[in-house]
């Protein structure tokens, strides 16, 4: 009996070391990022916007110089564009995060590749020499902007943003990529994955933080009660904690948020080619963000993440603010504001 209780003991205090051992191994929760997507304003910032930023409770800004590709074309545009709005360029990202930072608030640099009438997770070549020829102008793009995120200090880079058929058919140029990266940028690195995206990434182990842009479709009603939507959350919320463990890595949402108009849970990419048809309904916004902040507040694997969007003082807004995907004036900016600030 003796022995046995020696033998006990030792097995007890065994799997204490083991639990410690594990507890002490396994990574710390993620920062909870507050941020918001900010819009490149046309020309220089008349008045300061970041005191707005700061009053809604936002801590990051995700910075945004715009590049174009037109569908089948293998070019990114980027440099001597007439149309160019300010805060697109590299002088506008410059002065935007040297503003931000004089504030107290972090930025993330997140290029975004624009393509008229499509998006760019569609963009996809018949040849390999197409391919490449698209892949020298994004890094030609792409490579300056990491220099510009040491120069500046930005606290985090994103390489790219919903390259659905590039990831997975050219696995091998973002890898690639990731590592001329690296050899500008000493900061954490994101992607901006798709919401159907997210699984089928095969560079994410490469990345510091696993980015995905949050536009699950969730319910097809016009006003749908928070309840039936945090219901309708489950699934999609079980699967990023499942896909979050495989990678060891937290989830960050580089994007997320609702038009406010009629049905604005549902597939908001639909919305947006018919908006001027569609009611005003701020209600809809507000339950939505609502539904999405009591859905993964409490997630140990989320990191928080980005609303789309933000005008700053309303500058470059594409005719519809009202609709448009901004909280600012509207019920679902107190709804950003009290989870912002607790």
């Amino acid at each position: 009996m003796l022995l046995s209780g020696w033998c006990s003991l030792a097995l007890l205090l065994q799997c204490d070391q083991a639990r410690l051992s594990a507890s002490a191994a396994a990574p710390a929760a993620p920062e909870r990022i507050h941020g918001l997507n900010f819009v490149a304003p046309p020309e220089p910032f008349a008045q300061n916007p970041m005191p707005a930023v700061e009053r809604v409770g936002a801590e990051w800004i995700a910075v945004i110089p715009y590049a174009y590709s037109r569908p089948g074309e293998a070019r990114v545009h980027f440099d001597g564009l007439r149309w160019q709005w300010w805060g697109e360029s590299r002088e506008g990202a410059r002065e935007t995060i040297a503003l931000a930072k004089r504030h107290g608030l972090k930025v993330l640099l997140k290029p975004q590749v624009y393509v008229p009438r499509s998006w760019p997770g569609a963009i996809d070549f018949d040849t390999e020499a197409e391919w490449q020829a698209w892949e020298r102008d994004y890094e030609s793009y792409i490579l300056p902007l990491a220099g510009i995120a040491q120069e500046q200090g930005a606290h985090m880079f994103c390489i790219g943003t919903e390259f659905k058929t590039s990831s997975r058919q050219r696995p091998g140029f973002w890898k690639d990529l990731i590592r001329k990266i690296r050899e500008r940028y000493n900061g954490p690195l994101t992607y901006a994955a798709n919401w159907n995206e997210s699984g089928q990434v095969p560079f994410g182990q490469e990345l510091d933080d696993f980015g995905v842009d949050a536009y699950f479709p969730l319910l097809d009603e016009p006003t749908p009660a928070v309840e039936t939507l945090l219901e309708t959350w489950i699934p999609y919320r079980d699967q990023l904690s499942r896909f979050a463990a495989r990678q060891e890595k937290p989830v960050l949402f580089t994007e997320y948020g609702y038009l406010s108009v009629d049905g604005c849970a549902w597939n908001t990419w639909e919305l947006e080619a018919r908006l001027d048809q569609i009611p005003i309904n701020e209600q809809a916004q507000a339950n939505a963000l609502m539904a999405l902040y009591q859905t993964f507040d409490s997630e140990s694997w989320w990191a928080g993440g980005f609303l789309w969007k933000w005008f700053p003082n309303m500058r470059g807004h594409e005719g519809y603010p009202a609709k448009d995907y901004t909280p600012q004036g509207k019920l679902g900016e107190a709804v950003v504001k009290k989870w912002y600030k607790r």
